[in-house]
């Protein structure tokens, strides 16, 4: 009877320990896995966002859209819930099932999207992205001050008229495209000959003995600040970030042109916690907290909510928004479609010779 009684005992005591660890398990906060660029959120947001959704957050950081990529290819979507993509690969990402389409009735917040950002060529119908942040590709360099709309690529692309250590951008379509545009062609381009020339352009600058690589827009940027270079080609974020910390550094749209770009959040094609990814989205749209994040990133938000509560010096930053005479330089890069190849076989040749 003792064993018996003993055995009931230990039987209810597991059950107990059990419901125990189960109950905790409930309590615990699901995670909410977000493949993004590094230092491309603020980080007071991981904590602020758990306290008002009960998920936490989990941060996957990359530094180029083709490492990007091949991390999904590789690891599988099934590991992420969130991936923040620019528009240059969000079809290359739909061909290949790495996206899945956006249920848009539970982003409520979706209605601050500014009118201008949706409907674009990258996501024709508002399927598969939500807007991010956007920005502006361009040149950060050491010098004296000058007019910005009269600096040309040829500080980059041509020996005579660098004057130091200067990056390239690892990023394939950007600086193939960035080429193009040097060389008066459209950034769009997919004909082979003018491709060709644009790989031509690159191949020449990395024979100059300034020439230190290809880098990420955070890695050219921490070089800029540190002297390791005269200039780098980056993003005007971290450019934003590179001069408020050295004010004498200058950023600026060539006048051959560069291009503006969105970067959009994506639902990954097999999240784990897809409503979790949606409260993540609602939150970015919020106003105060799209606000935030522009300030924090220093890139303008597409969050029309979010500029009736920004500042004005934030709004007039040139660097960050940049004025219309930039504005027409610049384009929106389009999808290649089976083009792709030819950029791809061209990026090869620039990263091998």
């Amino acid at each position: 009877m003792k064993k018996i009684l003993l055995a009931a005992l230990s039987l209810l005591a597991a059950f107990a320990f059990t419901a125990c660890n189960e109950q905790k398990q409930e309590q615990a906060p699901k995670t909410v896995t977000v493949m993004i660029y590094s230092e491309y959120i603020d980080p007071a947001m991981l904590d602020d966002f758990e306290k008002k959704t009960g998920y936490k957050l989990q941060l996957e950081l990359y530094e180029a859209q083709e490492e990007m990529i091949g991390k999904l290819q590789a690891a599988g979507t099934s590991q992420y819930d969130v991936v923040i993509a620019s528009d240059v690969v969000i079809q290359q990402m739909v061909h290949l099932g790495l996206i899945a389409p956006i249920d848009t009735a539970k982003v409520p917040n979706r209605v601050n999207i500014a009118p201008q950002f949706m409907g674009q060529a990258y996501d024709p119908t508002n399927t598969y992205t939500i807007p991010y942040l956007w920005g502006t590709t361009g040149i950060l360099f050491h010098g004296a001050k000058v007019n910005p709309d009269s600096v040309s690529y040829s500080m980059l692309f041509d020996a005579t008229k660098t004057k130091g250590n200067f990056s390239l951008l690892e990023e394939s379509r950007s600086m193939l495209s960035m080429a193009l545009q040097a060389l008066g062609f459209d950034a769009n381009s997919v004909k082979q000959e003018e491709i060709n020339k644009a790989v031509e352009l690159i191949l020449k600058a990395k024979k100059d003995k300034n020439f230190l690589g290809f880098d990420g827009s955070v890695g050219g940027k921490d070089k800029v600040l540190s002297k390791m270079d005269w200039a780098a080609i980056v993003f005007n974020g971290e450019a934003q970030a590179a001069i408020d910390e050295d004010s004498t550094l200058q950023f600026v749209i060539p006048m051959e042109g560069s291009f503006m770009w969105v970067d959009a959040m994506t639902l990954s094609s097999k999240a784990p916690n897809v409503e979790g990814a949606y409260a993540f989205m609602n939150y970015i749209l919020d106003a105060k907290i799209g606000a935030q994040l522009a300030k924090y990133i220093n890139y303008a938000t597409p969050n029309k909510a979010s500029l009736e509560v920004i500042d004005d010096e934030f709004k007039n930053n040139r660097v960050i928004n940049p004025n219309e005479q930039e504005i027409k330089r610049m384009v929106f890069l389009a999808d290649p479609g089976d083009a792709a190849k030819l950029f791809d076989e061209a990026w090869t040749i620039v990263k091998t010779r």
